[in-house]
């Protein structure tokens, strides 16, 4: 026997009528003077509607056109428009602006401002010890954040990654350290490994030791007067290599 309770009152649900009791006793709902009762409760809420006005997504109607900040500051370097500043590289010549440098590398702006506390006038800086050609891309990655196209990308980004320590340009040091992971082999392996020690290029230095736990490429690389040359200059390194290799891959 199913009952299904109906409202009863503005406050209350319910069943206003039951089974009268003689029907219920000649009923099959009753034996052995007991009976079950079954009540599945739902709990009904008030639902609030309300009207609104669709607004359509901004996007729609407005394109936002990605940052050309790059670009303006590239064009700024090319064009030497309001430069204060001439850097003096093998005697190239290379216009830029002091506070552009001095914004980006803290380096820089010791060097540049400290300059003109001493009276500099002449804005002439000479960089001794750096390539022409590295010290344009290093002024290209200080304007734009990027680097160009490059030929002999492998050795050009091993003497970007010495200036990028030079100048504590940390994002361009680590762009290099990635992009010379790309060329470690059995000819580059000993100059990128020295260079990644003495720059203190941690993952480069890892992927070389990865690169030589091959006991093929560290057969190799023994057989070349490359790796040599490493145990002379850096000593101390052959021995965190020994050790690297001597340790499981899992401690390594």
């Amino acid at each position: 026997m199913a009952r299904t309770f109906i409202r009863g009152s503005s406050w209350a649900w319910g069943y206003p009528k039951f089974i009268k009791r003689e029907d219920f006793e000649k009923s099959d709902d009753l034996g052995d003077d007991s009976f079950t009762i079954r009540c599945d409760i739902v709990v009904v809420r008030k639902i609030h509607t309300k009207e609104t006005t669709e607004i359509l997504p901004v996007e729609t109607f407005v394109s936002v056109p990605p940052s050309d900040m790059n670009q303006q500051f590239g064009d700024l370097l090319e064009t030497e428009k309001g430069a204060d500043l001439v850097f003096d590289v093998g005697g190239q010549t290379f216009a830029a602006h002091r506070c552009v440098l001095a914004a980006r590398s803290l380096v820089f702006r010791a060097e540049l401002y400290g300059l003109m506390k001493e009276g500099d006038t002449a804005g002439v800086v000479r960089v001794e010890e750096m390539e022409a050609q590295v010290f344009k891309v290093l002024l290209r990655f200080l304007y734009t954040e990027s680097l160009p196209e490059m030929k002999e990308e492998d050795v050009m980004c091993q003497h970007l990654l010495v200036a990028a320590d030079r100048y504590n340009l940390e994002r361009l040091k680590l762009i290099c350290e990635e992009k010379l992971c790309k060329y470690i082999s059995v000819g580059t392996v000993s100059n990128i490994l020295a260079l990644a020690d003495q720059h203190r290029c941690d993952g480069l230095k890892k992927a070389c030791f990865n690169f030589l736990g091959s006991p093929a490429n560290l057969s190799a690389v023994v057989a070349g007067d490359g790796f040599k040359h490493l145990s002379k200059i850096c000593p101390s390194l052959m021995e965190e290599l020994v050790v690297k290799l001597a340790l499981p891959a899992t401690h390594a």
